[in-house]
């Protein structure tokens, strides 16, 4: 007796599917990012008087704490998805962030409450990593799974660009903010409404993610009871599954995060903490930016259909790692000058590049892990590489700075990480579902044979 099917996507269905993936997952960068954006106004609010410097780097230090905690998430929500569920699972990420991300708005400050303010932003901060650890692997399982295999790195390009699409709505609720209630308003109050506004974008993304049916191929699994009872001890406790994580960790996700997290979110610590350009320009200059790199991602997912994953990941690489200290001493000359276009097209050069080596990464992704561990095994590899590697950059970038006095220094530790995935990526991780590794991965499992056919079916 032959496993029930479960019902292919019409097209209708996967733009909903789409529509719905992308926006939750645009409003969980949000509210990642709108701490990023605003830790330079913030930061004396919850730190002792008189410590600015010491504020600034340790509120930074608080960005990155998230990302440490993201490996974590991709583990606890990585278990569930294979277990329980895509939707369920990404439906979880999204109410725990922008509960975090709504409290940050409404924390007291230091004067109010003393050393329980830093410790409580921490503390919400590193939820917020939490539930970014799930939500970026159960989205771009959840499309990829849906998607026809000969346009799958397109169709999950648009999930791409909800981080670069995310950073540009901060910047625009920041500065929509900053011009309407004054310069001392917004530092004094106003800084927290772009934190409060989470909890409406989350009601309006939670409707459209109600509405979702389960992915097709955990449907198949089901069906078949061929879901993991151990996704973890599978994903990480084998040493073939667990060095495939690790190889994907240095051959891509590491240089994706050291890449992505220069072009889109260092030039904007670097425009105003280093060259000290005022709050207003550097924001308009990176938004204006952000709309300008923001179609790469979809041209860029769609090449990787046609040319290939890994041959659009490892140009990206190499190209940031060539281009980023002539880049960065470009906008140096041109902050100088006042010379605010060359900034913008200096800044879109970066994004473009980093547009080739996240593209087509979820793709590329679930292509290289078996479904019964898929989520788990994509989450754990990614927010391994993007959120340990990438998510300190800025942190690493600005005390390399001040240490050495160079303007430029901080931009040696992404220069070194993008090089170092290329050439991993070059050698060892050629091939992607033809790679030796990954089919022993796959072989192990047992179970490409049965959700590979269903993988290549168009959904139309």
């Amino acid at each position: 007796m032959s496993s029930p099917q479960p019902p292919q996507t019409s097209p209708r269905e996967l733009r909903r599917i789409i529509a719905a993936s992308s926006t939750g997952t645009l409003i969980e960068w949000y509210d990642f990012f709108i701490y990023g954006s605003l830790a330079v106004v913030f930061s004396g609010f919850f730190f002792p008087a008189g410590e600015s410097s010491l504020a600034l780097l340790v509120s930074v230090a608080a960005f990155g704490t998230g990302f440490v905690v993201r490996p974590v998430g991709a583990v606890f929500f990585g278990r569930l998805g294979d277990r329980v569920g895509r939707k369920t699972t990404f439906l979880t990420t999204l109410i725990v962030m922008g509960a975090a991300t709504t409290l940050i708005g409404c924390l007291p400050k230091y004067d109010t409450i003393g050393t329980a303010a830093p410790v409580l932003l921490v503390l919400l901060r590193l939820l917020q990593g939490f539930a970014v650890g799930g939500e970026y692997g159960g989205a771009a399982t959840y499309v990829a799974e849906h998607s026809p295999a000969n346009r799958k790195g397109l169709f999950t390009s648009f999930l791409q660009t909800t981080a670069t699409l995310g950073l540009l709505l901060s910047i625009g609720v920041i500065v929509a903010c900053r011009l309407l209630l004054g310069e001392d308003a917004f530092t004094s109050w106003g800084w927290r409404l772009p934190f409060l506004l989470s909890a409406v974008l989350v009601a309006l993304s939670l409707r459209m993610r109600l509405k979702l049916h389960e992915s097709p191929v955990f449907v198949r699994m089901q069906a078949q009871g061929t879901i993991s009872k151990a996704p973890v001890r599978e994903a990480l406790g084998n040493p073939r599954s667990l060095g495939l994580v690790l190889l994907t960790v240095f051959g891509l996700t590491a240089g994706l995060g050291a890449v992505w997290y220069t072009s889109q979110f260092y030039a904007l610590y670097f425009l105003q903490s280093v060259l000290k350009v005022d709050f207003l320009t550097t924001n308009i200059c990176m938004a204006v930016a952000l709309v300008l790199g923001a179609p790469s991602y979809i041209l860029f997912g769609r090449l990787s259909d046609q040319y290939g994953r890994q041959r659009v990941i490892v140009t990206g690489l190499a190209l940031s790692a060539m281009s980023f200290l002539p880049l960065y001493a470009w906008i140096r000359a041109a902050a100088v000058q006042e010379a605010w276009w060359q900034v913008v097209v200096a800044i879109s050069l970066q994004i473009v590049f980093s547009a080739m080596v996240y593209a087509p990464t979820a793709a590329y992704l679930t292509e290289l892990f078996p479904p019964r561990i898929r989520y788990t095994g994509l989450s754990v590899s990614y927010h391994l590489g993007t959120g340990v590697f990438g998510g300190f950059m800025p942190l690493i970038a600005l005390s390399l700075t001040e240490s050495t006095g160079n303007q430029l220094a901080g931009i040696a530790y992404p220069i070194a990480l993008a090089a170092v995935s290329t050439v991993v990526s070059l050698t060892l991780l050629r091939g992607g579902r033809d790679n030796k590794l990954v089919r022993a991965v796959w072989d192990r499992l047992d179970a490409s044979e049965q959700t590979e056919a269903l993988e290549q079916t168009p959904a139309n």
